[in-house]
């Protein structure tokens, strides 16, 4: 069955009252139950929580999954509270506020969560009885669903200086997007991978020849992999560090679905060859771009440029820190204890293959590991299927009645229409694809990263099919997660069909330096596998070429 046929079966009834709108962006395919169990109402919180901070009109953001496919509808805040807000918006701005996230992010959330990361991690769950795992589980839901809240609380800290310095200086200069996100790269290292772990790995490697012997080795990477790490000295200190770092991050979405780095060693090997041997990326020249970008802004304003930018640099960062370091790494947990309760089911008869285990809810999981009941091998089976031959391509993009329009800010308070308006832009920039219309062998989309390259294209539906990437191709994908930068050193480009110029896509192509084009819309289904094609990321255009 085709996924066009299967979508033919499904229908789509709202979740609830409101408009739904499709999240193809984060969510490309359909999820599993656990995930459609615990994600509405943990993200839900953290919704809540910024845009109470924030003074913002929206009361919360709730999610659903209709066939597996997420929607989110947009709660306005409750008239009673609404001066309130006002009030807080003024305070926001007076304040920067977000500086106070940001000092709280730092000292506080990322070392706390980075230290219950690492304390879960060293438990093998292989090891318990199945008691002892079922509560194991449950501690990985708890703190996956607590690190989902966390990266929601941090959503309008990564985002309204972003937004606000794009309404500001786009005012000034009429200049898009596109060119002002920009000035934005060599902010936000870990969009490029990059990592004190990584730097160290890529030192220590560079100054023992045994390392890097066994790293360039044709050898089953499956093995190379504890092989370095069992290296005496400081290369093998130096390969744990980083493994236990990256290892459990799933590649790519956010779901339990998703293989982790560790899954797949070929690709964590050929990506780390290429982290140790170097990438030329070539001179920055972000310094000389935010010059042109001043010079163009009225002389009575560039100060205010200057304070705008500052700010925006400052907290870009936390767009791709909050996930990688919060909840991404807490799914890759949960998924090593499903997958090590799934061995043991497999191995009993009880399910086909332990993966299988990944499309139970928590509570069928946890009754399946005890023996006290769940659902069928079968059917498990059949969930998974249903996944693999969905995409959000078959889901329609609203689902209950149309959108009104959004309020007019003309007569809200101006610092709360200022809010507004940054909120509105950076959001747009995350979920707004191009609506530029494709030519026979011409792909409109998204400028997201400057740079043109020519190379194969390398259609992919997801982690299970990163072993195919080598070096120098051109990523085409539906979209991809802050967890991808894993992979960048892999890649000569990005072509993405969903996404904006804030999108996680877009913004790793930026931070390392290789053309991006997001938005196109269809361009896993116009681009075969294999295909030359030439990605200009100044013009937003990839081009195929044979």
């Amino acid at each position: 069955m085709t996924g066009s046929d299967a979508a033919a079966e499904l229908r789509f009834e709202p979740p609830g009252p409101g408009t739904w709108e499709l999240d193809p962006v984060h969510f490309p395919r359909p999820v599993t139950r656990y995930w459609a169990e615990t994600h509405p109402e943990a993200a839900g919180r953290g919704t809540r929580e910024f845009a109470r901070y924030y003074g913002m009109l929206l009361g919360s953001l709730e999610m659903a999954y209709v066939n597996g496919f997420c929607y989110h509808t947009m709660k306005p805040v409750a008239e009673e509270e609404i001066p309130q807000r006002f009030q807080r918006a003024e305070e926001v701005f007076q304040g920067k506020l977000w500086r106070d996230q940001l000092r709280e992010w730092d000292d506080i959330c990322k070392p706390s969560s980075i230290a219950t990361h690492r304390e879960i991690q060293a438990i093998d769950p292989d090891g318990l009885s199945d008691e002892a795992l079922v509560a194991y589980l449950t501690r990985c839901r708890d703190h996956h669903a607590a690190m989902l809240t966390q990266h929601m609380r941090f959503t309008a800290a990564a985002m309204l200086p972003t937004g606000d310095f794009l309404a500001h200086v786009g005012g000034w200069t009429g200049l898009p997007p596109a060119e002002l996100l920009g000035l934005m790269r060599g902010s936000a290292s870990v969009s490029a991978g990059g990592s004190d772990e990584l730097e160290r790995l890529i030192t220590t490697i560079a100054q023992d020849s045994s390392a890097r012997e066994l790293l360039q080795s044709e050898d089953d990477p499956g093995q190379v992999l504890p092989a370095l790490r069992t290296l005496g000295g400081d290369a093998g200190s130096a390969v744990s560090g980083y493994l236990d770092l990256v290892g459990y991050r799933p590649l790519d979405g956010f779901d339990i679905s998703e293989p982790s780095a560790l899954e797949l060693p070929d690709v964590l090997i050929r990506a780390m060859r290429v982290a140790v041997t170097g990438r030329d990326l070539g001179t920055s020249d972000t310094e000389d771009r935010i010059a042109d970008v001043r010079n163009k802004v009225p002389e009575p304003h560039r100060s205010e440029f200057d304070e705008l930018l500052g700010e925006a640099r400052l907290t870009y960062r936390l767009r791709d820190e909050r996930g990688i370091y919060s909840d991404i790494w807490a799914s890759g947990l949960m998924r090593r204890a499903v997958l090590s309760g799934g061995r043991r089911l497999e191995r009993r008869g009880r399910i086909h293959a332990a993966v299988h285990l990944i499309d139970a809810g928590f509570e069928e999981m946890c009754s399946l590991v005890s023996g006290s009941g769940g659902p069928s091998a079968d059917e498990l089976k059949a969930r998974l299927e249903y996944r693999a031959v969905h995409s959000a391509k078959d889901a329609p993009a609203v689902v209950g009645p149309p959108a009104p329009p959004p309020p007019d800010p003309s007569g809200l308070p101006p610092t709360m229409a200022r809010l507004m308006l940054a909120t509105g832009i950076a959001l747009g920039s995350v979920f707004g694809s191009s609506e530029a219309q494709h030519e026979a062998n011409l792909l409109r989309g998204l400028a997201a990263s400057r740079g043109v390259y020519e190379g194969p294209a390398r259609r992919v539906s997801g982690p299970s099919e990163f072993d195919r990437i080598v070096q120098g191709d051109v990523l085409v994908t539906e979209a991809t997660t802050e967890a991808f930068n894993i992979l960048l050193p892999l890649l000569g480009a990005i072509v993405t069909d969903n996404g904006g110029l804030l999108s996680h896509s877009a913004i790793v192509a930026r931070e390392y330096g290789i053309p991006g084009v997001v938005g196109t819309r269809d361009a896993t289904e116009r681009i075969a596998d294999g295909t030359r094609v030439r990605v200009d990321g100044d013009a937003g255009e990839v081009a195929v070429l044979a």
